[in-house]
């Protein structure tokens, strides 16, 4: 009998005893390839000797220090190197415990940023469907994700939300992905028109979409023409790199392969890699010399901001991926993940798409490749191809509601960096033999 109030109360959960490299063993001896990283968390894998021992050390130096009194050596440590490694135009860092509280924090400061300005009739934020920003009020509230934000739905702010970039999904057959892109664009700027651009704080977008959708890459410059928008309107830009940044497609941060730098950036999952709770914002330096200049404050706190174990680990993890040069080793293996995936569903007749960047990407299901029209939500394909998978030892993050937060499915797969050719390999084999057994299951 289970005092924890589990996410399903009625699914028995395997417990969890120990983890190396990049699989998990539970307490019957049983290992699982954490082909998902969690949720796209454990970007070094599980057990990282080098991460350990920093975050042993810190314990033995500081555990706790509240910022409303000090500072602490690490915290300034890591933020000279997370600005060291940022976009342009970014000059600080924000640090919180996760996701969800780096996207609450960014929204109140893009509103604080309009009120030290001078502008306090800036109130809306546009963001897009079938995105996810997290599980806060705030964050729900301009997360596009329909299932989720459902109950809560009285609680939530007033958000705008347009199109989301899905190509699979959203291209018309007679338009190139430029014009898709521009077509999307311009539904951006005619909400902005209808709102009154006077009244609009800032878009809200994941680089590269995640859980909702399932690794959705933007086509080919949309993210310059929502720069251009954002700019000639005075309107920020906060990109949700939560699940997709830290390395995860690629390169540092995924914006830098659209050519573009946001006015305030989340950071979470690949950031501390799972070794402790930590999250931050990457903030422009207008944004920090509108503080600067105006009430001197952000009005805004945690009681475990800039926690030093967590940042501790944090940095222990960014100086890994450098040493290693795990960037490069991201790339490498995200083609041979993708040539894989596309090799084993690239003809599936229940697999409409393959899609995403460096080790962060996911197929779709359909009940036939060529029609997209998807099984019927009642089957809840993802979770049996989970139960699946999991029953061969595979560790992998589905998905239902892709199309629309009720119709859909799709797998998720983000494995840590250190993943080779051989594991992935075995992770496409098990993912394959997993998808047929639920399909079976339904037909």
């Amino acid at each position: 009998m289970t005092r924890v109030l589990h996410r399903s109360i009625a699914y028995s959960y395997p417990v969890a005893v120990s983890g190396r490299g990049i699989h998990i063993r539970d307490a019957s001896g049983k290992d699982y390839i954490d082909a998902s990283g969690g949720a796209a968390v454990s970007c070094l894998g599980h057990s990282h000797p080098d991460v350990l021992a920093a975050m042993h050390a810190q314990l033995d130096r500081l555990a706790y220090a509240h910022t409303s009194f000090f500072t602490t050596a690490v915290a300034e440590e890591l933020a000279e190197d997370l600005i060291s490694h940022a976009p342009s135009g970014v000059s600080h860092v924000y640090f919180v415990s996760g996701g969800s509280e780096a996207i609450e924090a960014a929204l109140k400061m893009a509103r604080q940023y309009f009120v030290e300005k001078g502008e306090p009739l800036r109130r809306h934020f546009i963001a897009r469907r079938q995105s996810y920003h997290g599980n806060t009020l705030g964050a729900l509230a301009v997360g596009g994700n329909a299932w989720r934000r459902q109950q809560f739905a009285p609680l939530l702010i007033e958000v705008q939300h347009v199109s989301p970039c899905f190509e699979y999904r959203g291209r018309r057959v007679d338009e190139t992905p430029l014009q898709y892109g521009e077509r999307l664009a311009r539904e951006l700027e005619d909400e902005i028109d209808a709102l009154g651009p006077e009244t609009v704080i800032a878009f809200v977008a994941e680089t590269v979409g995640g859980a909702t959708a399932g690794a959705i890459a933007p086509v080919e410059g949309y993210f310059k023409r929502i720069r251009e928008i954002c700019n000639r309107h005075g309107i920020l830009l906060i990109l949700d790199e939560v699940m997709c940044g830290m390395g995860r497609t690629g390169t540092l941060h995924a914006c830098e392969q659209e050519g573009i730098a946001p006015d305030l950036m989340a950071v979470a999952k690949g950031l501390g890699g799972g070794f402790a709770p930590i999250g931050a914002v990457l903030v422009g330096a207008k944004v920090f010399e509108a503080f600067a200049r105006g009430s001197g404050f952000f009005q805004h706190g945690h009681t475990y901001l800039g926690h030093p174990l967590a940042c501790a680990g944090a940095l222990a993890v960014q100086r890994v991926i450098r040493r290693d040069n795990l960037l490069a080793h991201v790339q490498a293996q995200g083609e041979v993940l993708m040539r894989g995936l596309n090799g084993r569903f690239g003809n599936h007749h229940h697999v409409g798409d393959v899609r995403g960047r460096g080790l962060f990407q996911a197929i779709e299901l359909v009940r036939e490749r060529g029609g997209k029209e998807p099984f019927d939500p009642r089957h809840k394909l993802h979770a049996r191809i989970k139960q699946q998978a999991m029953r061969r030892g595979l560790m992998v993050y589905p998905m239902g509601g892709t199309l629309d937060g009720v119709r859909g499915d799709h797998v998720l797969l983000a494995p840590p960096f250190i993943v080779d050719a051989r594991d992935i390999d075995t992770i496409i084999e098990r993912l394959g033999d997993a998808v047929d057994a639920a399909i079976a299951s339904v037909s």
